[in-house]
């Protein structure tokens, strides 16, 4: 049936017909071609199976059926522009809960919580709500949608994911017990870790993984790697394992204010960890963006 192919242009096109009755001039108000307007015509006509207009060289005139077609589709057409008007404002407005991921809170950085002041101030109609990744996986909320965005480290290699404003930059240290045989080292260098156990996440992004817990070394030597059952990889639990020696664990220098009572060994030949704000392509949410846009500014001045 021809008359469901009918689009929404052709609405347009013939209502602004019927106002201006006249081809130039509404092709003019459309930004048209005055032959374009009458293709455009002759499509709808031939959609629905009837004439619209009667034309001459001087004048355009509706048909009875024109006429009777105006009066039941500009309503319409009014209603649905309101609709469309609305589902518009209603996606550029920044309302609500914006959802944000913590991979841990240190990849969050000192200026998070500024981030986070700023944009509820300058958004008024939003909040932003903390939500705690888990170490098992951590972007699989992400993923699913269940967080907008998230503050993690890096490097992150992931094609459906965007790395965007740089948050934290840390130097590396060692997490040991107390009675561990390195625990009154100045430093640790890299190549040392090829000697002690690290623990392994199977879900974690390879590039991510290597970076924050190696498996190999610079020059190639392999470490150990400890996989810890699942339901037990927290922030307590590595603190724990830590401080009985069954782990160590490799780090940022501010760990020390929420690891507990452990040993913190700076390692030479490691880079510094990095992190930033990620999040799923393509973005689009207005509130996310707009997060994004606060964030870059307050970062800008610090």
């Amino acid at each position: 049936m021809m008359w469901q192919t009918v689009e929404l242009r052709e609405l347009r096109l013939f209502v602004a017909l019927a106002e201006e009755l006249h081809f130039g001039r509404t092709a003019q108000r459309l930004q048209l071609t005055p032959s374009r307007v009458s293709q455009s015509l002759r499509a709808l006509e031939d959609k629905l199976g009837a004439q619209l207009v009667h034309r001459t060289s001087r004048r355009v005139k509706l048909t009875p059926f024109g006429e009777q077609f105006l009066r039941d589709s500009a309503p319409a057409l009014e209603q649905l522009d309101d609709v469309l008007g609305r589902a518009n404002a209603a996606a550029r407005s920044v309302e609500g809960t914006l959802r944000l991921g913590i991979f841990s809170a240190l990849a969050g950085g000192p200026h998070l919580v500024e981030i986070i002041r700023a944009f509820e101030e300058h958004h008024s109609s939003s909040a932003v709500e903390v939500i705690q990744g888990s170490w098992d996986d951590p972007f699989e909320r992400l993923r699913e949608g269940d967080v907008d965005l998230m503050a993690s480290w890096l490097p992150l290699e992931q094609p459906d994911l965007v790395v965007g404003p740089p948050l934290n930059e840390e130097p590396r240290v060692l997490a040991l017990a107390h009675d561990h045989p390195l625990a009154d080292r100045d430093t640790i260098d890299v190549e040392e870790l090829a000697d002690q156990p690290l623990f392994r996440f199977d879900n974690w992004p390879k590039e991510l993984h290597e970076a924050i817990l190696p498996s190999r070394t610079p020059r190639g030597r392999p470490i150990q790697q400890v996989r810890i059952p699942v339901g037990e990889r927290s922030v307590t639990d590595v603190s724990v394992r830590v401080a009985r020696g069954e782990i160590v664990y490799p780090t940022v220098a501010s760990a020390s204010t929420y690891l507990g009572d452990l040993a913190f060994v700076p390692i030479t030949g490691l880079p510094k960890l990095r992190s930033a704000l990620v999040w799923r392509r393509p973005g689009r949410d207005p509130k996310l963006r707009a997060f994004i846009r606060v964030a870059r500014d307050v970062l800008a001045g610090r």
